[in-house]
């Protein structure tokens, strides 16, 4: 065979090549942009016909607002602080059960509602309905906060309740006595309107959240296994409306560690995140995150580039506690760490470990456990999940410019503790940006107002017997 034979018999080979990778390059293109164009998943139930309800307005008067607004600042102003799982504001968890009576008289008083004290401070409500065939649902809160001095360089004193431009000032008016207030005051409305519910549901009050809830959340759920109750879902604290998180992706970010865990975006519920959110995006991240199927990989290496999104593609870690030496000019014998991890939900307990003894690979260094657990399942977001489309809907029917996307909350909350009563836990705040456990923790008053509705629409809305059949436009890559 000639050189200018073989020659040619390479480069038809080579030709063919190129052309069927030109070929896979243009049809992956081609079916990318067609998904880019034509996906939103917030289409889905919009569409659809829903079950007609009589549902009851609320139309808060001046003299309500008033009220409400004055009940709110109340339970602000009454310290239920825990600081340890051995040292709670008794006192306070006490005074805090009379002023809910006193503040919502027929929610206490209705022949609807059965209630029960729980761990001596706890609160637990059954709203009896009248379809006993339809499962319950819970609504979840804590009643107690972390502890706050107006030396930390609070604005106003942190247990005053002081309202500012708008705001109300004061430990736990994010997290989580809006939520505790907002049920309540909801509740209370539609008891007086005479409105009765055919979905049962239940109301659980936390009384030691922040300490890790094993005398409150733990024994409700223990009372609920008693009586064999299974809930449709659970509706805690968690997520909000959030905006400039993912913003532009400007410039690097140093990251926090110098062996950070992997990467495991696109094999936990973010990519539904993204997906939800991929139509509110211009291009090209439009093209990108409605192709994760595709470009999982390069979105993955985009988010990990900034600190507050890096949760999403790996386990975290953070050093909270370090403790070495007892004087300046004396080396240390010893030295100690304690090390929070946030697990990512494609990892478990025993596979972070794993890693940590392989990183570490030294037999100076002894690592203990002192408190961990596996991340909880992954909660149902799709078409068919009553939850996540009842709260999604309640949402919507508020704020129909919002996109409404399932999400992942890297803290723990007293949900943890119901995995045994239901598959589908969902935690979101409400249209409120934080500042959560810190100083000048604050609430707007409308923003509380937007609470009470949220709750009196959602509870409502629970009432249909199911859900309709989904009008979609998502398509299976």
């Amino acid at each position: 065979m000639t050189d200018s034979g073989s020659k040619l018999k390479i480069w038809k080979f080579l030709k063919i090549i190129l052309s069927s990778l030109l070929i896979t390059v243009l049809l992956l293109f081609t079916v990318a942009s067609i998904r880019t164009l034509s996906l939103d998943v917030n289409v889905g139930l919009q569409l659809a016909h829903w079950e007609k309800t009589n549902n009851i307005s609320l139309v808060i008067d001046h003299h309500q607002r008033e009220e409400l607004l004055a009940n709110f600042k109340e339970a602000i102003r009454i310290p239920t602080v825990s600081f340890s799982e051995t040292e709670i504001n008794t006192t306070a968890l006490l005074e805090f059960d009379r002023f809910l009576r006193k503040a919502f008289p027929t929610v206490f008083s209705s022949s609807l509602v059965h209630h029960e004290l729980v761990g001596n401070y706890s609160h637990l409500f059954r709203v009896q309905g009248s379809q006993p065939d339809l499962v319950p649902y819970l609504l979840l809160a804590h009643i107690d906060v972390v502890p706050a001095t107006e030396s930390d360089g609070w604005e106003a004193p942190p247990f005053s309740a002081k309202e500012m431009d708008g705001f109300i000032y004061g430990r736990g008016t994010i997290d989580d006595k809006g939520s505790v207030m907002g049920i309540l005051q909801a509740l209370e409305y539609l008891l007086i309107k005479g409105y009765a519910p055919r979905r049962g549901f239940y109301i659980g009050l936390g009384h030691d959240e922040e300490v890790s809830g094993l005398n409150g959340a733990k024994n409700i759920v223990r009372i609920l296994k008693q009586n064999g109750v299974q809930l449709a879902f659970v509706l805690d604290e968690g997520l909000a409306v959030i905006d400039g998180i993912i913003s532009g992706l400007d410039g690097p970010a140093a990251l926090l560690e110098e062996n950070p865990m992997p990467r495991l975006f696109g094999l936990g519920p973010e990519r539904y995140t993204f997906e939800h959110l991929a139509h509110k995006f211009k291009l090209p991240m439009k093209f990108v995150m409605s192709n994760l199927w595709l470009f999982s990989p390069l979105l993955g290496r985009l988010l990990e580039r900034q600190e507050n999104t890096n949760a999403f593609v790996r386990t975290t870690t953070a050093v909270t506690m370090f403790n070495a030496g007892v004087k300046v000019n004396v080396i240390p014998s010893l030295a100690e760490a304690h090390v929070n991890l946030r697990i990512h939900s494609a990892q478990s307990l025993q596979e972070v470990l794993d890693l940590i003894h392989a990183t570490v690979a030294d037999q100076r260094v002894k690592i203990e456990l002192v408190e961990g657990f596996d991340p909880l399942p992954v909660s149902s977001a799709d078409e068919k999940s009553f939850g996540y489309q009842i709260i999604k809907k309640t949402v919507l029917d508020m704020f129909p410019t919002v996109t409404v996307a399932p999400g992942i909350c890297v803290g723990n909350t007293d949900s943890r503790h119901f995995k045994d009563l239901t598959s589908n836990i969902y935690r979101n705040a409400f249209f409120v940006l934080f500042r959560f456990h810190g100083i000048n923790e604050r609430i707007s008053k409308k923003n509380y107002e937007e609470f009470v509705v949220f709750f009196f629409n959602l509870i409502q809305n629970c009432d249909i017997q199911k859900l309709p059949e989904p009008h979609s436009s998502v398509h299976e890559l």
